[in-house]
């Protein structure tokens, strides 16, 4: 039973949304229901409060039955509702009770992005799974669960459709949604204003059920908020309660993670989105038409396999192309039709553009292993010696002579003046690594898709 102020609110706010569907009728809804919230809930009866004695006999006598059957489909429970009107206290709103901190006062999730929303295919089906378990039974399995990826492959989304199922199926919950940025945030406004209020941790256990957190890689080199984030992570994890995270890369390969949060991140599922076929694109082109109001059938079907085909690295380089695409048909060149030519008038500038980026040079190799390996190119091709700027040195010298059969002494001077022999020594240490080595495989196709090839 919803016991807090916020519990209620949250159970009064799905009970509205279901009712506007149900009515179909703005005016009425927001006549009626506008100024309604639940003013209490004791035992099987809740009492709600309009506005004014007009609602309250409106509501009392045409809506009783449809609300108090939308709470027993919400909750779960019978419950007789009763109607009165408002005393002008607002149980729903947010109260903060004088002398204790709150925290995170302005999440919020997305409602658009739920499981109906996310187009699956094969590149992301596994992770999708995993998502939908965890809603349907929140910190009972893959606790914690990870997610990692490029950037735009649909990290945010899993994350936030876990909230947004778990507040629709389990309105008592308590879900929040955060990025590190905002958990760092956060803890440096409560080490500089609020030291004598409630604590983090003492908030995070009577207030969180299930904690996202979207991009921790954000929190590495902030040593005091990854330790904060340590004792958050332990505390909630050891109370059963659900923590789904994403990063952008595979937590081992986090340099200056935690090694305890990298320790505890392993012992639950991690997971990875990989980039879309043309199948998973080209479906997630069509349903970002539909949901635009557009009709499928004003589209050639070559145009949706084109762009899919073209603009497939990640779903916001699509939905980019197709906005440019939109844009063009409205603004430049209206039409009702669009056609294969129309859509390569349109892109044309964002496929010359691809084009050059997907040129294969020595700078584009370091740029692309510098940045897998969270590093810069001028790391790479300086002087530091540290095993993780080997490592990556090695392997980009070890492509560039793989993919553009550059001369040794060419890759040298590419590398800060290096000789040929110290050239030929890292190739060697790649090619005899990728014999036995699954991470320098793994690594090694990693980079190489990263650069097309």
């Amino acid at each position: 039973m919803p016991e807090t102020v916020t519990e209620i609110a949250k159970l009064w706010e799905r009970v509205l949304q279901r009712i506007r569907d149900r009515i179909n009728d703005s005016a009425v809804f927001d006549a009626f229901f506008g100024q309604a919230y639940i003013q209490t809930i004791q035992g099987k009866t809740i009492v709600i409060a309009a506005d004014t004695g007009l609602a309250v006999e409106i509501l009392s006598t045409k809506y009783k039955d449809l609300v108090t059957q939308t709470i027993a489909d919400i909750t779960g429970s019978d419950y007789e509702v009763t109607f009165t009107q408002s005393s002008g206290h607002e149980v729903g709103a947010p109260v903060v009770k004088e002398g204790k901190r709150t925290f995170f006062d302005d999440w919020h999730l997305n409602p658009r992005m739920t499981f109906e929303s996310f187009v699956v295919g094969d590149s992301n089906r596994s992770a999708f799974q995993a998502a939908l378990m965890v809603s349907r039974a929140p910190g009972q399995m893959f606790n914690p669960l990870l997610f990692y990826s490029d950037s735009g492959l649909g990290k945010t989304h899993l994350l936030q459709a876990i909230g947004n199922a778990i507040r629709q199926e389990r309105p008592t919950l308590k879900v929040l949604y955060v990025s590190a940025a905002d958990f760092l945030d956060e803890y440096m406004r409560f080490l500089t204003s609020y030291k004598e209020d409630q604590t983090m941790t003492q908030w995070f256990k009577s207030e969180v059920d299930v904690f996202l957190v979207d991009d921790i890689q954000f929190l590495v080199g902030k040593k005091k908020t990854m330790e904060m984030f340590f004792v958050v992570f332990a505390d909630l994890i050891a109370k059963n309660k659900q923590i789904v995270i994403t990063s952008d890369q595979f937590p081992a390969r986090i340099e200056g993670l935690d090694d305890r949060l990298r320790s505890r991140f392993s012992q639950g599922l991690i997971l990875s989105l990989e980039r879309p076929d043309l199948a998973t694109s080209e479906n997630i082109l069509r349903r970002k038409i539909v949901s635009g109001g557009m009709a499928i059938e004003d589209f050639d079907p070559e145009v949706i396999s084109f762009l899919a085909g073209r603009f497939s690295r990640n779903v916001r380089e699509l939905e980019g192309a197709l906005n440019r695409l939109l844009f063009y048909t409205v603004s430049v060149k209206p039409c009702d039709h669009i056609t294969m030519q129309v859509a390569m008038e349109a892109v044309q500038d964002l496929v010359a553009e691809q084009d050059h980026d997907a040129k294969l040079t020595e700078s584009r190799i370091i740029a692309v292993v510098a940045d897998y390996y969270s590093l810069t190119p001028s790391q790479l091709t300086g002087k530091i010696r540290t095993a993780q700027i080997a490592l990556a040195r090695h392997i980009a010298m070890y492509l560039d002579k793989a993919l553009l059969n550059t001369p040794f002494t060419k890759i040298g001077l590419a590398f800060g003046g290096r000789d040929h022999t110290t050239v030929m020594n890292g190739v060697e240490k790649v090619e005899n690594s990728l014999r036995t080595d699954p991470d320098m495989q793994k690594a090694v196709a990693d980079i190489k898709a990263k650069l097309g090839r």
